[in-house]
């Protein structure tokens, strides 16, 4: 796999039972990636350690006063040198290669399981985790993917001058080979305390890096409480946790680099005394020192990439673990769409609920506790926090379609929808039917000023549509995110609608706005809106109440709003106070006694319609 050809048409399956485990996967699908690494990895570092031979070959050619060796000598080191050129070009462009192409699987394979999980995803995942993971776990992972094969090349490099050096010169190269593996293991007792100390930097790093952004995401509000310098001070402390911790671990790091300068610097002092030694007792020529010398000097450059892969492991290792627990999450009723047949049509229901929403219909649910209408719209929409039966539509279960069909046929809205950056002609530009002009769904969504506000936002842009929306929709304001939202949706034009509060952040005569063009534009498909506003609920065929995870009452929301006390004090935010506590048991209540309530009923009723009629009319 080349750069040019991502993404991959395929990721393939992930071994994601741990992080070590994913670890082994990708690099096992980059086999071809590995070798090439590999080999140029070998041709670099083996032509690196062959010019200490070179060197002492040219030095007992001139000590012999040997012109044909000395040129035979020049030569060699000619082709030495073009050899640590051409490998070390093509292992930085194999490595990188490796780096990119295990990043990009990864990325794909989160991608893909955050597609498949949905909104579910964050309910079962810190979104800040997940963000960590498809950016700089991912770069960790795939650091040490692209490490281990340059490792691979160092350790048989010096595996291979070890043995050389033994032959060359038995007195000096068994001192070699047995200093280097020394050298090379001497490290590995600190490897835990430094891995260890990485970690808790890193896990510190997280805590502030989330106390930033929940700081700068509520920073409206703790401007109206006073509550800048409170927070600032928080982050004060732990960002200077952060500080010493690293300082921590960089102090590991640097014993361990320092211990790779020490030993060897040791080892090399060992070898030129003995080396001297046996010169001078004629056992070794001029030339033999020299090698051997030089040999000892050029292999610590292949034994410093046995720190580098210390340092990738230690953290990738703690990467990896996070994004295996990512890749490990499943649908709770995921079934690999057992059924291969289209999209079905039909009546939507909830067993869980018993909530009925009829084909090409406009229902509106009215629940009392607002996180039941959350997981009730995530169950609707194939997405169930919690293991049960399968809402479904048409008779069909939706857990046994496949999930381009389930997504095709439901889409859920939530009540805080995410807007992505780009253009306004990018954000509507989503799967849909084609039947719903972008035109039509922002004119029935009302943006008309949401499209005055991004043509004066962006002067460069001569159609509103061209306009650029920034990260999350920050420079609109919460009514804007929203309409713009509920055009999206309405532009993708789906089987079965679910909103969630659509309209709870918008004033009431838009809201009634709002109200009328989506009955319109819906008209024919089937629509479930979760709300409390006397507007929508007006609007519906049929309003659906639940009470404590159960439908309670079905009608009209002039219906209900004059027969169902619990109805009534939702809709209309009515205290156990307003509505009338009832009579003690030991008393006996008058007539007169009995009648306020029922004025009481009668002005809430009051209170729910008469701003129906007035906008209305002034609509």
């Amino acid at each position: 796999m080349q750069i040019q050809d991502l993404p991959y048409s395929d990721p393939g399956v992930p071994d994601a039972r741990s992080g070590p485990r994913l670890l082994w996967w990708l690099g096992r699908n980059q086999l071809d990636g590995q070798i090439k690494a590999l080999l140029w990895g070998l041709l670099h570092f083996v032509s690196v350690c062959a010019l200490p031979f070179c060197v002492g070959f040219a030095v007992q050619a001139a000590v012999d006063r040997s012109a044909s060796r000395l040129t035979l000598t020049g030569g060699l080191m000619l082709v030495c040198g073009v050899s640590v050129a051409l490998g070390d070009t093509f292992l930085h462009r194999a490595a990188v290669t490796n780096w990119i192409t295990a990043a990009a699987r990864l990325q794909q394979l989160l991608a893909r399981k955050a597609a498949c999980l949905g909104s579910a995803l964050t309910r079962r995942v810190a979104a800040g985790e997940v963000v960590t993971v498809s950016t700089g776990d991912v770069e960790k992972i795939g650091w040490f993917v692209e490490a281990v094969s340059r490792f691979t090349a160092a350790a048989l490099t010096v595996v291979v001058v070890c043995v050389a050096l033994v032959v060359y010169q038995p007195a000096l190269g068994l001192v070699i080979a047995v200093g280097m593996p020394l050298i090379a293991l001497a490290v590995l007792p600190l490897l835990p305390r430094a891995t260890s100390r990485a970690d808790v930097q890193r896990e510190k790093a997280g805590r502030a890096t989330e106390l930033a952004s929940d700081t700068v995401a509520g920073l409206r509000v703790l401007r109206g409480i006073g509550g800048e310098e409170l927070f600032l001070d928080r982050y004060r402390r732990a960002s200077q946790e952060v500080r010493h911790a690293a300082v921590r671990s960089a102090r590991m790091w640097s014993a361990i680099s320092a211990l790779q300068v020490l030993l060897p610097g040791v080892l090399l002092i060992v070898v030129v005394l003995r080396g001297v030694q046996l010169a001078r007792e004629g056992r070794i020529t001029v030339g033999e020192l020299v090698t051997v010398y030089s040999a000892v000097m050029v292999v610590n450059y292949p034994l410093r990439h046995f720190v580098e892969i210390a340092m990738a492991y230690s953290f990738s290792r703690p990467s990896s673990q996070r994004a295996a627990r990512v890749l490990s999450l499943e649908r709770p009723t995921d079934t690999e769409g057992s059924r291969t047949t289209g999209v079905p049509e039909g009546d939507l229901f909830d067993p869980d609920t018993g909530l009925l929403a009829p084909a090409r219909r406009f229902t509106a649910v009215v629940c009392g506790d607002p996180d039941m209408a959350g997981r009730l719209a995530d169950r609707l929409g194939g997405h169930p926090a919690e293991p049960g039966l399968s809402v479904l539509l048409g008779g069909v279960p939706l857990d046994e379609l496949p999930l381009d069909h389930a997504r095709t046929a439901v889409l859920v809205q939530d009540k805080d929808p995410v807007l992505l950056s780009g253009t306004l002609r990018e954000l509507l530009a989503v799967p849909a039917s084609g039947a719903v002009r972008a035109e039509d769904a922002l004119a029935a969504a009302q943006c008309a000023d949401v499209l005055d506000s991004l043509a004066q936002g962006s002067l460069d842009a001569s159609d509103p549509m061209d306009a650029q929306i920034t990260e999350r929709g920050r420079s609109l304001s919460g009514g804007q995110r929203q309409r713009l939202a509920l055009a999206r949706s309405l532009v993708t034009d789906p089987e079965v609608l679910v909103l969630d509060e659509p309209t709870s952040a918008v004033d009431s005569h838009t809201e009634a706005r709002i109200a009328d063009g989506l009955r319109r534009l819906r008209s024919g498909r089937t629509t479930v809106v979760l709300t409390s506003s006397p507007l929508l609920l007006d609007r519906a065929d049929e309003v659906v109440f639940l009470h404590e995870g159960e439908v309670a009452a079905t009608g009209t929301h002039r219906e209900l709003i004059g027969t169902d006390p619990g109805y009534r004090a939702v809709v209309t935010r009515e205290t156990d106070d307003e509505h009338g506590k009832p009579a003690d048991a030991d008393s006996t209540p008058s007539a007169s006694a009995q009648e306020p309530p029922r004025v009481q009923d009668g002005a809430a009723l009051l209170c729910a319609l008469e701003p129906l009629e007035e906008i209305e009319e002034s609509a």
